[in-house]
C-alpha cells in the first residue's frame, strides 16, 4: 500500500486506505473510452470532484471528477489507449484523520471555477477567499459539488466545476511551527497546469495544432489558457508544416506516413497511416452492428414540396427571426406520421425470459445526422412529439451548434428512437441510410430541385424532393413502412391540411 506522509503537531501520519475509481458509464450504449490525457500524475493531491483525466467517448469529450480525495497512488493506463467502463481508471490513496486536517487548510489554495473561466465569490465576497477555511474544505469534501456519473458521484453542493490552486496560497490551518512535509515523490505544480484549460475544445486544438499546453502562457482570468493562446502558440511554431515523427513524417492531422514505404500488395507508396479512434472508430462499429443484425429493407418515394416551399417562404417573409426550417417541417410530419404509425418508433431486444420483444415507447426522442469535424454524430431531440415545428427548429439548431463545437454532452447524443437525416445538404438526391442501431427505422431527406413534374394532366417545373426510409424488417412489414412514407409523402406535398391537424 502507498503511504502519504503529512505532518500534524509534530506527528507523522500515513495514508491509511486506497480507493480505486473504476471508469464510470459515460452515457447509453458506451461500453469503452480512449483516454485523451491526464490532468493529474502520480503523487498530486486532489480534491473530491477535481477532474483527473479527459475522455473521448464515441459520442463527446469528457472531463471525469474523482469521486475520492487524496493523494493520487496509481494512473491505470496511458494516454491514446483505451479502457472499458468497469475497468480501474485511477487510484487514490485517503489521508488518515490527523493528516486530512492539514489537507484541509492546503485544499483552501483551490477555488472553484465555473466552465467558462469565470472568478466564483466566496462567502467573504473575495475571490479565492474563505472565511472558514477548515470548515470550508471539510464541507467540500462531505458535500461535493454535484457531480454524478452514473454508478459514481457525491451529493449536491453548492459548489460547482472545477478547482484550480490559487498562486502565492499558503496553509491557513496548520501551526506555523508544524510545516506540512510533502510525499518524497510528491509533485506541487502539476494539479496548477492541469487545471489551465477548461475547454475541451481548447485541448483538441492543441493537438491538432501540435501545441503543447505546458508550455503556453495563458491570457485569460488567472493564467487560463484560452482559443487564442493556442492559435498564436501554433503560428509561433508553424505547428501546422509536416514534423518529423519517430516512425516517420507526422502531419498535423494525426496521419502517419514511414519514409518510403510501399504497400506489398498494390505497389503503391502509403501517403498515410490514420488509426480509427474517437467517434471514427465507434461509427465503423454502429455501422458494422446494424449491417449485421438489423435484415433491412428501404422504400423511396419523390415528392412535390412546391407548397411547402412556399409556404416557408410566406413564414420568412413575415417573421424572418422565428420561420421554421425546412427540416423542421418535415420532423414535425415524421413525428405526426410516427403517432399513426407507432411500430416503427421501436427497439428490439432480447427478452430476460428467452426470446425477443418488441420495445414501443410512449413518445419520440427525435435523432438526426449532424455532420461535424470530429465525424458523424446523432444528437437526439428528447421529448420531440411534444414539439410545434417552431420548437423543433429551436433545438435543431442548438444540438447542431453544440455537436459542432464538441459541447454536445453524451446525454445529448444517446437516447433517440428514430433518426431524420438529411443528405440533401450534401447536393445528393437519395440514399439508402443505414439505421442507427437499436432504432428501428431511419428517414432519409434528399436535396430539394426543379424537376419537371405532371400537375393537372400538364407537365410543370416544380420543387421535388426524395424520401428514402429504412427500416427494421422484423418489427414491421412493408405495409407499415409503406403507410408512414406516404403519409410524410403527402404532408410535404400539402402542408396546410396536415399541419392544421397538429
Amino acid at each position: 500500500m502507498a503511504t502519504a506522509l503529512t505532518a500534524q503537531g509534530g506527528t507523522a501520519q500515513k495514508a491509511t486506505a486506497q480507493k480505486t475509481f473504476l471508469l464510470p458509464d459515460l452515457g447509453e450504449g458506451l461500453t469503452e473510452a480512449e483516454l485523451v490525457r491526464w490532468l493529474v500524475a502520480v503523487g498530486d493531491t486532489v480534491a473530491v470532484d477535481q477532474p483527473v483525466a479527459e475522455v473521448e467517448t464515441a459520442k463527446a469529450i469528457v472531463e471525469v471528477p474523482t469521486p475520492f480525495g487524496g493523494t493520487v497512488a496509481q494512473l491505470h493506463g496511458e494516454a491514446g489507449s483505451t479502457i472499458d467502463v468497469g475497468t480501474p481508471l485511477i487510484t487514490i490513496a485517503e489521508v488518515a484523520q490527523g493528516a486530512r486536517e492539514v489537507g484541509a487548510s492546503a485544499g483552501e489554495e483551490y477555488r472553484t471555477e465555473e466552465r467558462a473561466g469565470a472568478r466564483q465569490p466566496s462567502q467573504s465576497g473575495q475571490p479565492g477567499q474563505s472565511g472558514q477555511p477548515g470548515q470550508a474544505s471539510q464541507a467540500s469534501q462531505a458535500s461535493g459539488s454535484g457531480n454524478v456519473l452514473i454508478g459514481y458521484g457525491t451529493p449536491a453542493g453548492t459548489a460547482g466545476g472545477r478547482t484550480r490552486r490559487r498562486k502565492g496560497a499558503a496553509p491557513s490551518s496548520a501551526p506555523a511551527s508544524a510545516p506540512v512535509a510533502a510525499p518524497p515523490a510528491a509533485r506541487t505544480t502539476a494539479p496548477e497546469q492541469a487545471v489551465r484549460v477548461v475547454s475541451p475544445i481548447v485541448r483538441r486544438l492543441a493537438r491538432d495544432l501540435n501545441v503543447s499546453l505546458a508550455m503556453v502562457s495563458g491570457t485569460g482570468p488567472d493564467g487560463l489558457i484560452v482559443r487564442r493562446d493556442v492559435e498564436s502558440a501554433g503560428a509561433a511554431s508553424h505547428a501546422g508544416r509536416m514534423t518529423l515523427g519517430v516512425h516517420g513524417v507526422t502531419s498535423a492531422s494525426g496521419g502517419v506516413t514511414s519514409a518510403g514505404e510501399v504497400d506489398a500488395r498494390t505497389g503503391l507508396g502509403v501517403a498515410a497511416r490514420t488509426p480509427v479512434t474517437g467517434v471514427r472508430k465507434a461509427v465503423a462499429q454502429a455501422m458494422v452492428r446494424s449491417r449485421t443484425e438489423i435484415p433491412e429493407a428501404t422504400v423511396w418515394v419523390d415528392a412535390d414540396a412546391t407548397e411547402l416551399v412556399r409556404l416557408r417562404a410566406d413564414l420568412k417573409r413575415r417573421d424572418p427571426e422565428s420561420a421554421p426550417s425546412l427540416l423542421a417541417f418535415i420532423a414535425r410530419f415524421v413525428l405526426a406520421g410516427l403517432a399513426k404509425y407507432p411500430e416503427l418508433n421501436t427497439r428490439l431486444e432480447d427478452a430476460s425470459e428467452g426470446g425477443q420483444q418488441i420495445v414501443r415507447f410512449e413518445g419520440v426522442n427525435l435523432g438526426f445526422a449532424a455532420q461535424t469535424d470530429r465525424g458523424l454524430v446523432v444528437p437526439a431531440i428528447r421529448g420531440a412529439h411534444t414539439m410545434s415545428a417552431r420548437q423543433l427548429d429551436g433545438e435543431l439548431r442548438r444540438l447542431t451548434a453544440l455537436a459542432r463545437d464538441g459541447k454536445a454532452s453524451p446525454a445529448d447524443l444517446t437516447g433517440g428512437t428514430f433518426t431524420l437525416n438529411n443528405y440533401g445538404v450534401f447536393g445528393v438526391d437519395g440514399s439508402a441510410a443505414i439505421i442507427n442501431h437499436p432504432e428501428a427505422a431511419i428517414l432519409g431527406v434528399g436535396r430539394i430541385i426543379d424537376r419537371p413534374w405532371a400537375v393537372d394532366g400538364a407537365l410543370a417545373v416544380r420543387k421535388v424532393v426524395q424520401l428514402t426510409l429504412t427500416f427494421d424488417h422484423r418489427v414491421c412489414d412493408g405495409g407499415t413502412a409503406g403507410g408512414f412514407l406516404r403519409f410524410v409523402a403527402d404532408a410535404v406535398e400539402h402542408p396546410g391540411g396536415v399541419l392544421a391537424d397538429l
